[in-house]
């Protein structure tokens, strides 16, 4: 790969990291976050994602999205497991994009099946086939642990081939 393919893919990286950081700042650091009004006002998976909202599992769904988009940034900003992270965002935002979906539009009728959440995924896709953790980021220095060498998903979130 060229220099300046490496420099695209660490751009394409550090903004996908912006954006769950960024994500993460009104949540993880808000002790009155909770998904419980955004996922109540779901339109075409209503039902799949009111059970979501119980008082018993809304308090760890609600952490678990805050601090998931804020280790998702963290690890896509220093190239650590990326190609975990952005597997894991990946998940996170097809989950939102079927959130937002009022089929066949999402979020407005400015979104006719597509829109950021799908473009993002693919962002992510590609981080994780270039190996974009490995152009100035730690899956190079990770990948040589013993620890990660010696486990599947180790091998996998760092790998070199």
């Amino acid at each position: 790969m060229s220099a300046s393919y490496h420099r695209f893919l660490l751009v394409l990286r550090l903004l996908m990291a912006w954006t769950f950081i960024y994500a993460a700042s009104h949540q993880a650091f808000d002790a009155n976050f909770t998904i419980v009004k955004f996922l109540n006002s779901t339109k075409t998976f209503h039902a799949l994602f009111t059970v979501f909202t119980g008082p018993a599992i809304a308090p760890v769904v609600s952490f678990m999205v805050a601090w998931g988009h804020l280790l998702i940034g963290l690890s896509l900003l220093v190239g650590l497991f990326t190609r975990l992270s952005a597997a894991f965002g990946i998940l996170l935002l097809m989950m939102y994009w079927m959130a937002h979906m009022d089929w066949p539009y999402i979020e407005n009728h400015n979104n006719f099946i597509v829109d950021f959440h799908v473009v993002y995924s693919a962002v992510l896709g590609m981080l994780i086939t270039e190996r974009a953790g490995r152009v100035f980021g730690l899956d190079g220095w990770a990948g040589g642990l013993a620890i990660v060498k010696a486990t599947a998903l180790g091998r996998w979130a760092t790998r070199t081939e």
